[in-house]
């Protein structure tokens, strides 16, 4: 499995506090079957993001670990003005490696009314936005209509593996299925931040979506889709969107 969110590298935002904690992480994730993680530490308010620093840290952490995980660097980038004006100029200091995928979060207290505008912005410039966690962001979750319009426009969409399992509650779960029902999600990660309440673990929500969909889906959002996207490839479409009980 291929994980495209993921806060590993300790010290740098609200992810782990200590390298101690960060090699367990890849540990874990390494039990679960997960074989390429990307870093994404935030880029927001609260979090200044380096790249430069961030791959220093990213290589230092690769020279720590013993378990066979392949590492890149990526961003959960926050949709802000300055964050939107930087990544217009270059993109690369954002983006998952050297891919054209760009893991973009939308603040929870409102979406920017020119926010297609400004994503046609980047689409046009070759960047694809990947949208994170629209279950637990309530202005998507009460508008799904945006949420395909989004993916209409060529954006990809993100949900959290334990929103499947019910770690953000009965309502983003139920939310994580609205999506796929309507076939907007692309890809599941863990957004994980730590071993225990956030925990780098794509296992169980591949169970769930094979149990409630089938195989094919369970594979293209936790394998077949990630994999293309850390690679700089096409993302391809699957079809199997039907449940099995």
């Amino acid at each position: 499995m291929v994980d495209i969110h993921c806060h590993i590298l300790p010290e740098v935002d609200d992810g782990p506090k200590t390298w101690k904690v960060a090699v367990q992480m890849l540990e874990m994730a390494a039990r679960d079957g997960i074989r390429h993680i990307v870093a994404t530490p935030h880029s927001n308010g609260d979090f200044s993001y380096s790249r430069s620093s961030h791959a220093e840290s990213l290589k230092r952490l690769k020279q720590r670990s013993t378990v066979p995980i392949e590492l890149s660097l990526g961003c959960d980038f926050h949709f802000s003005f300055e964050n939107i004006e930087s990544a217009l100029r270059d993109a690369s200091q954002f983006c998952i490696g050297s891919t054209p995928y760009l893991l973009v979060e939308f603040s929870s207290f409102g979406i920017p009314p020119n926010v297609k505008a400004t994503l046609l912005r980047f689409l046009d410039k070759g960047i694809v936005p990947i949208i994170t966690h629209p279950e637990r962001n309530p202005r998507l979750v009460q508008n799904l209509v945006m949420v395909r319009s989004l993916v209409e426009l060529g954006c990809l969409v993100q949900i959290t593996a334990n929103s499947i399992t019910g770690y953000w509650g009965e309502a983003a779960r139920n939310s994580c299925f609205r999506l796929i029902d309507e076939s907007l999600v692309h890809v599941i990660a863990t957004d994980a931040h730590n071993l225990k309440s956030r925990p780098p673990i794509l296992s169980t929500a591949r169970g769930a979506i094979r149990t409630r969909y089938s195989e094919e889906l369970a594979n293209a959002l936790c394998v077949t889709i990630p994999a293309a996207i850390v690679s700089g490839a096409a993302v391809p479409r699957s079809s199997s969107y039907t449940r099995t009980s």
